[in-house]
């Protein structure tokens, strides 16, 4: 996708949450990864480490900033669904 083609609307659902194809209700470790992303919107952080993989994930927030999706599949991203 390129940035031309990229959405550039946000999709219908709070942006404390992922779509559930980037996360899926039923991940092991979805409650703990919500509480991070939230504890990052909260804090008005860029993202947090990931509790899984122990990777900096960015927020929706920071994702939103930016004004598009940028087409990689980020868990977070506000525009896709």
């Amino acid at each position: 996708m390129s940035d031309a083609d990229a959405p550039t609307t946000f999709a219908d659902r709070p942006l404390a949450l992922p779509s559930e194809q980037r996360l899926a209700p039923d991940h092991p470790a979805y409650a703990e990864i919500i509480a991070a992303h939230q504890a990052a919107l909260t804090r008005g952080d860029g993202g947090y480490i990931d509790p899984v993989t122990g990777l900096f994930v960015m927020s929706a927030a920071l994702h939103a900033q930016r004004g598009f999706c940028c087409g990689r599949g980020c868990r977070h991203c506000p525009y896709c669904d």
